[in-house]
């Protein structure tokens, strides 16, 4: 079903049909290959960046796309309808470009940026440990300072394009305990001792490849340090503030493609000489699921016009993050449901919907750390 939006120009409505032709044709004849391999589709993130898809929200003088976020969440919502994975790594790599785009020195930015917006370089964010997740602040990598540069040690968890990247934000402790001590540094893929360990076997988004990196002594040049030391816990939380944005339009884009598959479905199927769509039971199932994809997406944008109008936005991103992901996680679940056993076997995409819902409700802070956010909002 093509959704009717409300843009801001006539230049994001062409931009919007782009994304649009470009996930149906690029995308979608691929990811049931590419997920059941395992595989990772390089070449078609490489393909999006040529596009301009992943420098969308990002200034036009660094090579950016000079869009507001509320076109931003679109496209990546349309990306998320056809190739879940996909979208997560547009994601992740606007969370790995967020340091150097809003806290780096000028020469940082005019060096890195260009080859970071245009996808030529693909960059992971390394925030959690094994013993530091949704308690960031308490992460115990170290970068100690030598002349000239750091030298990083520790382990981080949970890395998105490990192995694949070709730069990481390795958010490490250059001061004293707490958040205040944290910093944030740009290292190269392929800097002496840093190793990748074995990639995690998921439930689900398969193609995304992630794994544990181990820093051993890793040498980075003073030159990469992002802000000032002492900055990094800000630059993350500002980060998974935008993410979080981000994760709500993947939620978005996966629940509709859960609905629009359903609704064909109960439009072809047929018991008792009737459609199933026309039993009361799977119309109303699918009407709650439809309206809930709606009101996601209305929060979400909602969200995203309030960072645009440059107006504080860190609550309402945790509530779309929170709403729109366990929407996602009903959704599937019930688009599930209406295929019946049809739905449980790996002929229909649905189960692989569900199994990638449930990422949705844990990545970018688990929904109980939303919860959390927004009740210490409240108070």
């Amino acid at each position: 079903m093509k959704i009717q939006r409300i843009l801001p120009s006539e230049e994001a409505a062409d931009l919007l049909d782009l994304v649009r032709d470009l996930a149906a044709n690029e995308l979608a004849p691929r990811v049931a290959e590419f997920e059941a391999n395992h595989e990772f589709p390089r070449e078609v993130v490489r393909t999006l960046g040529k596009a301009g898809l992943l420098s969308l929200p990002y200034p036009e003088e660094y090579g950016g796309g000079g869009q507001p976020y509320e076109v931003y969440l679109q496209a990546l919502e349309e990306v998320a309808y056809h190739w879940l994975a996909v979208a997560e790594s547009v994601n992740v790599h606007n969370l790995a470009c967020f340091g150097t785009a809003t806290y780096g020195t000028r020469a940082q930015r005019e060096e890195l940026l260009p080859d970071m917006l245009s996808g030529e370089l693909l960059g992971a964010y390394c925030l959690s440990e094994p013993e530091a997740g949704s308690d960031a602040a308490s992460l115990s990598t170290r970068a100690a300072k030598e002349d000239g540069g750091y030298r990083i040690s520790g382990t981080k968890s949970w890395v998105t394009h490990a192995g694949h990247a070709d730069f990481y934000n390795v958010f490490s402790r250059t001061g004293g305990p707490g958040a205040r001590g944290l910093s944030c540094l740009v290292v190269p893929a392929g800097t002496p001792g840093m190793v990748v360990h074995g990639r995690e076997k998921k439930l689900g988004v398969w193609s995304s490849p992630t794994a544990q990196i181990g820093f051993d002594s890793v040498r980075v040049p003073a030159d990469r340090l992002v802000g000032r030391e002492g900055k990094g816990f800000l630059i993350a939380m500002g980060a998974l503030d935008c993410g979080r944005l981000g994760i709500a339009a993947c939620a978005v884009g996966l629940a509709q493609a859960a609905v629009d598959y359903a609704v064909r479905y109960a439009k072809d199927r047929r018991q008792f000489g009737e459609r199933i769509i026309s039993f009361q039971g799977v119309g109303f199932m699918l009407a709650d699921m439809a309206t809930q994809v709606a009101a996601a997406r209305a929060l979400t944008l909602a969200a995203a016009r309030l960072k645009d109008a440059g107006l504080p936005y860190s609550l309402e991103a945790a509530k779309a993050k929170l709403f729109a992901t366990d929407m996602a996680m009903k959704v599937t679940t019930d688009a599930v449901q209406v295929l019946g056993g049809a739905g449980y076997v790996a002929d229909h995409p649905v189960e692989r919907f569900m199994r990638e819902a449930k990422l949705l409700q844990i990545v970018e802070g688990t929904n109980q750390i939303q919860r959390l956010v927004i009740a210490q909002g409240l108070a």
